[in-house]
């Protein structure tokens, strides 16, 4: 984990780089970084080849959609949406398909090369990015262009009617953000399929730069627990308890706690 916490402070190290870093941790102990970023490179540089020098941005991005959807084929992988490997840019570029948060990482990294300055927002459960606050694009669906409407419809469909849009909905997130969200991504997807180590590890990932986060600290508290660390699991509901006294689930915090404590004294 210092190997991690160390590369993600490091500002000489981009946001793909620690992308890839994070997928080489978790995953892929002999994933050759440079390697993706030479593909990446590539990418870009084949793009900027086939732009001449107009720098209108509408032009530019349904010169880029063209490029980056329709002669490399990157798509928005609906069939197997949680699949673990969605959330690794290496498979993601190997397999040309991905989800919201990864496919805009490379879109907006390709970008670059036409001068487009893209930026990343964390819309809630659907990553998106904006070139300005009046043009906001979905590379999860071919780089469409979104509305107000499509944007309540995103949150309809993963929230059940339960969010109206927020103007802050659209605000640009760092590094540090992207990540946490990869690695809670990631925490899901292990969880669903009882791979409890290996969430787990995506949750220390994500305390690593948020320690303060209430979620992964209840988290990491729920997944020792299924691992038999009682101890260890007792310590992080506790602290959950502490620094979120009003949670919606604190009732079964506390119940999870005395089934822990029933168990060690039996």
């Amino acid at each position: 984990m210092a190997e991690w916490i160390s590369f993600v402070a490091n500002p000489n190290f981009n946001l793909v780089e620690k992308c890839l870093k994070f997928a080489q941790i978790l995953e892929y102990p002999d994933l050759d970084i440079e390697k993706y970023i030479q593909k990446i490179n590539q990418m870009g540089l084949s793009l900027k080849e086939s732009t001449n020098d107009v720098k209108n941005p509408t032009y530019l991005i349904s010169i880029l959609n063209e490029f980056f959807f329709d002669k490399l084929g990157f798509f928005g992988d609906v069939e197997d949406y949680y699949n673990p490997k969605n959330n690794f840019l290496n498979e993601v570029i190997d397999k040309k398909s991905g989800i919201p948060i990864t496919l805009c990482i490379l879109y907006s990294e390709i970008a670059k090369f036409i001068g487009l300055k893209l930026k990343i927002i964390g819309f809630p459960s659907h990553v998106l990015v904006k070139y300005s606050e009046e043009m906001i694009l979905d590379p999860f669906h071919d780089g469409r262009l979104v509305d107000i409407d499509d944007l309540q419809e995103i949150l309809d469909n993963n929230f059940d009617g339960q969010i109206e849009f927020e103007p802050e909905f659209l605000d640009e997130i760092n590094s540090e953000k992207i990540l946490v969200r990869l690695a809670r991504n990631l925490k899901t997807s292990y969880s669903q399929s009882y791979a409890h180590e290996k969430a787990l590890r995506c949750v220390n990932m994500a305390l690593a730069i948020e320690p303060e986060s209430p979620e992964d600290i209840r988290d990491k508290g729920i997944l020792e627990e299924k691992l038999l660390n009682h101890e260890a699991s007792l310590k992080y509901l506790n602290l959950y308890l502490e620094i979120n006294p009003n949670g919606e689930d604190v009732d079964y915090i506390l119940e999870l706690i005395r089934n822990i404590k029933t168990r060690i004294n039996q």
